[in-house]
């Protein structure tokens, strides 16, 4: 075990090992594009993928202020990752969705991820992966769902 991992209580592990893994495929993805996309953009996006949510569902469903959560759209946007429409029959809200490129974007990070995922299994082994991705996926019987 690494000794920055050592004395870490379970929460402070997983958040540390996910902050790893995220630098670990950010720049994975930023290494090999042209378009840089921060993992806060990499969040929204998922929430959109094959979905067309509105603005307002996305700042509640991401941990991710309102105000930062519509610059990232803008950002996304400029990028030519995401389009945003009007929603019918509502003249202030908003939905968004990925364009093709959003899209091809989201899928090719999704193969990086996966290419990553595969790296992990040669170490850790798969029934060591499987157990992880059940003890994850479990009820804790400590989030509010």
């Amino acid at each position: 075990m690494k000794p920055q991992f050592e004395n870490l209580d379970l929460i402070d592990l997983l958040g540390e090992r996910h902050l790893l893994l995220r630098e670990i495929t950010e720049k994975m993805w930023n290494g090999n594009s042209d378009i840089y996309i921060s993992n806060s953009e990499w969040f929204i996006m998922a929430r959109i993928y094959k979905k067309q949510p509105t603005i307002s569902y996305i700042s509640k469903n991401v941990d991710i202020s309102r105000q930062a959560t519509h610059k990232f759209i803008k950002n996304l946007h400029s990028k030519g990752l995401v389009e945003v429409m009007n929603v019918e029959n509502n003249n202030k809200e908003k939905c968004i969705r990925l364009t093709s490129l959003g899209e091809q974007c989201f899928e090719k990070n999704a193969a990086l991820k996966a290419s990553l995922e595969k790296k992990i299994i040669e170490k850790i082994g798969d029934q060591q992966i499987a157990f992880l991705k059940e003890i994850l996926k479990s009820d804790w019987g400590v989030l509010n769902d």
